[in-house]
C-alpha cells in the first residue's frame, strides 16, 4: 500500500480547497442578475483560484468580429478599471481579423478566441515571438511592472460559440509570491470556471435579450393605447416611474411600521412591469370615451347640433315677428312694429342666453350646482323645435339632459363604468399570462391600484389588509399622476398643493394607505416628481395641515 508524503497530502488538499471555491463560484454565478457585477465576479474568481496578479475580461461583440476589454484588474499595480470601479476603459477593441481578412493570430487573446483554444504561456518575454507582446512591453515599461506568465482561456457557450475571453497573468506562489508559470491544474480549473461562467453569462443575455423582447411588447400595447388617445400615452409612462420613485423611498424608511419593507433587483424588475402593464386594459376602452372633452362630446361634440338648433328657434322667432308685422299691413302701426320687434329682440337674447349657459356647462367641472341642472332640465322642455322630421319636439333629447346634468367631470355614469371596466380588463389579460415565479404577482400589483383601503374601491373592493404594499404604492402613484397631468382633454393640471390637499383627503377617508403616503409626503418623492415631470406653473409651496 502506497502512503502519500505530507507534501502531496498538502497539494491534494489545496485542489480540493480550490475545488470547493470553484463549486462556490459556480453558484454564485448563477445568481447573479447584473451582467456588469457577472462579469467582475468571473475575473475575480478567476484570479482567486488561480492566484494570478492580475487579469483581464474581454467580451466578444456582437458583429462577433472584436473582442472588447470590459474588466481590468491588477493588484500588484492597484490598477482597477471597468466594472464597478468607477473607471472606464478606453483600450481599443481587438480585431479578430487584419485588414486583409487573415486572421489575427498575433495577438493571444484574438488567437484563443478564433481558435477555440487555450493558450498557457509560461514566459511571455521568452515564447519566440509566437505571439506580438509589443503593447504588454510597452505598458512594463511605463510601469515597472513585468508580464511574465499567461494564461489565455475562451469562453464558450451551450452551443460552441466564443462570448468572451478569460486572460490571466502572473501566477503567483501562495508562499512566497513569487511570480511563475499557471501550473496544469490552474489550466484545468480556469478552464472549468470559464465554462461555467460562460454559461452563467450566456443565461443572462438571454434572460436581457427576452426582458427586451418582453419590454418591448409592453411598449407596443402602451403605444396601442397612445396611438388611441395621446391624452393618456403619457400615464402609462409616468406611473411606473413614480411608482418606482415611492417604492424606492419606503425602502429607504428605517423606521415606523414600512422599516422591514425591502425590495431586491428582481422585486423591483417585478414592481416596474406591473407599472407597465397597470393600464394595459385601456386598449378594450372606446376612444369616444378616454377622449370625452365635454360632457356631450361621443364621436363629435354634441354642442353643435345645440347650437344649430339654437339658430332655428332665433330663425322661427324671427320669422314669426316679420309675420306679425307683415299682418300689420297695409295700416301702419309704429308702435306695434316696436313691439313686435323688441319682443323679438327680447326672444332672441333670451336664446344667446340659454345657448351661452349651456355651453358653459358642457364644460366638466368640480360640482355642478342643483340650479344649474335645473336650469338645463328647464331649457329642454319649455323650448321646442322643429326637426328634420318637420316634426314639434323637445329642443333637448333626454340623454343630452342627462350628459349636461353630469356632476362632476365629463362621464355619465354608464361612461365611467366602461372606463372602470379597464381594470378589470387588465386583470384578465394579466391572469392569462403564465408568469415566471419572479413575476407571478404582477397581476396583484398591477390590478390594485383603484382598490381603497376601505374596501370601497373596485373592481374587488379588497381592503388594506387585503393588499400588497407594492399595490399600495401603486395606488398613489396613479392617482397623484392623473391630479397633475396637464394632457387631459378635461382639465388642466393641478398645481401641487391642490393636488397635495386633495391626496391628504383621500388618506383622511379611507381612499390611500396613511403610511405610504406619510413617505410620500416626507420623503419629498412628489415634488422631485414635479420637477421632473411639471410646468414650473405647477410647483408651489405645499403645507398640509397635522
Amino acid at each position: 500500500m502506497t502512503t502519500s508524503t505530507p507534501h502531496e497530502a498538502s497539494m491534494v488538499e489545496a485542489l480540493l480547497k480550490r475545488l470547493d471555491q470553484l463549486n462556490d463560484i459556480g453558484a454564485s454565478l448563477c445568481g447573479e442578475r447584473d451582467i456588469t457585477r457577472l462579469l467582475e465576479q468571473i475575473l475575480m474568481a478567476a484570479k482567486l483560484i488561480t492566484g494570478a496578479d492580475g487579469g483581464t475580461l474581454y467580451r466578444m461583440q456582437e458583429d462577433a468580429n472584436t473582442l472588447r476589454v470590459e474588466i481590468l484588474r491588477t493588484d500588484s499595480l492597484g490598477i482597477a478599471m471597468g466594472g464597478t470601479s468607477g473607471t472606464a476603459i478606453d483600450f481599443p477593441d481587438i480585431l479578430l481579423e487584419t485588414a486583409t481578412g487573415e486572421a489575427n493570430d498575433s495577438l493571444v487573446a484574438a488567437y484563443a478566441a478564433i481558435h477555440k483554444v487555450t493558450v498557457n504561456i509560461r514566459d511571455a518575454y521568452d515564447q519566440d515571438d509566437e505571439f506580438d507582446f509589443s503593447g504588454t512591453r510597452v505598458f512594463d515599461e511605463r510601469t515597472g511592472y513585468h508580464s511574465q506568465s499567461f494564461l489565455t482561456v475562451p469562453m464558450r457557450n451551450h452551443e460552441g460559440d466564443v462570448i468572451g475571453v478569460l486572460q490571466l497573468i502572473n501566477a503567483l506562489d501562495p508562499d512566497s509570491g513569487a511570480v511563475g508559470a499557471f501550473s496544469h491544474a490552474d489550466q484545468r480549473l480556469a478552464e472549468s470556471l470559464a465554462s461555467q461562467a460562460a454559461i452563467a453569462l450566456n443565461n443572462r443575455l438571454l434572460m436581457v435579450q427576452l426582458e427586451t423582447l418582453f419590454e418591448s411588447f409592453i411598449g407596443l400595447i402602451n403605444l396601442a393605447i397612445d396611438e388611441k388617445s395621446h391624452h393618456t400615452g403619457g400615464h402609462c409612462q409616468r406611473v411606473p416611474e413614480l411608482t418606482m420613485m415611492i417604492a424606492e423611498a419606503v425602502v429607504a424608511t428605517s423606521h415606523g411600521p414600512l422599516a422591514d419593507f425591502h425590495m431586491d433587483d428582481a422585486d423591483r424588475y417585478e414592481l416596474k412591469i406591473a407599472g407597465l402593464l397597470h393600464d394595459c386594459g385601456k386598449v378594450t376602452t372606446p376612444v369616444h370615451v378616454f377622449d370625452k372633452s365635454t360632457k356631450l362630446e361621443t364621436l363629435f361634440d354634441r354642442i353643435h347640433l345645440i347650437d344649430t338648433r339654437f339658430e332655428v328657434l332665433k330663425r322661427d322667432d324671427e320669422i314669426a315677428a316679420l309675420h306679425r308685422l307683415l299682418a300689420l299691413r297695409p295700416q301702419v302701426d309704429a308702435a306695434a312694429e316696436a313691439a313686435v320687434l323688441a319682443h323679438s329682440r327680447t326672444a332672441q337674447d333670451s336664446l344667446d342666453s340659454e345657448r351661452e349657459f349651456l355651453r358653459r356647462v358642457n364644460v366638466g367641472g368640480e360640482q355642478m350646482p342643483d340650479s344649474d341642472m335645473e336650469r338645463v332640465r328647464g331649457i329642454g322642455s319649455n323650448n321646442t323645435w322643429r326637426n328634420t322630421d318637420g316634426l314639434q319636439t323637445g329642443f333637448l333629447t333626454s340623454d343630452e339632459v342627462e350628459n349636461l346634468c353630469i356632476r362632476k367631470g365629463t362621464l355619465t355614469s354608464a361612461e365611467r363604468d366602461i372606463i372602470n371596466y379597464h381594470i378589470v380588463a387588465t386583470i384578465k389579460m394579466l391572469e392569462k399570462l403564465p408568469w415566471p415565479k419572479h413575476l407571478r404577482q404582477v397581476p396583484e400589483f398591477a390590478g390594485g391600484h383603484h382598490e381603497r383601503m376601505d374596501g370601497r374601491g373596485y373592481p374587488k373592493g379588497l381592503t388594506r389588509e387585503q393588499m400588497s404594499v407594492q399595490a399600495r404604492i401603486m395606488g398613489i402613484a396613479d392617482i397623484f399622476e392623473a391630479l397633475t397631468a396637464a394632457d387631459r382633454p378635461y382639465k388642466p393640471g393641478m398645481k401641487l398643493s391642490q393636488a397635495m390637499r386633495i391626496m391628504n383627503e383621500l388618506k383622511r377617508n379611507g381612499h390611500l394607505d396613511p403610511d405610504l403616503f406619510d413617505v410620500f409626503v416626507n420623503s419629498g418623492v412628489y415634488r422631485r416628481y414635479g420637477e421632473k415631470f411639471l410646468s414650473p406653473m405647477q410647483l408651489d409651496e405645499v403645507n398640509l395641515p397635522d
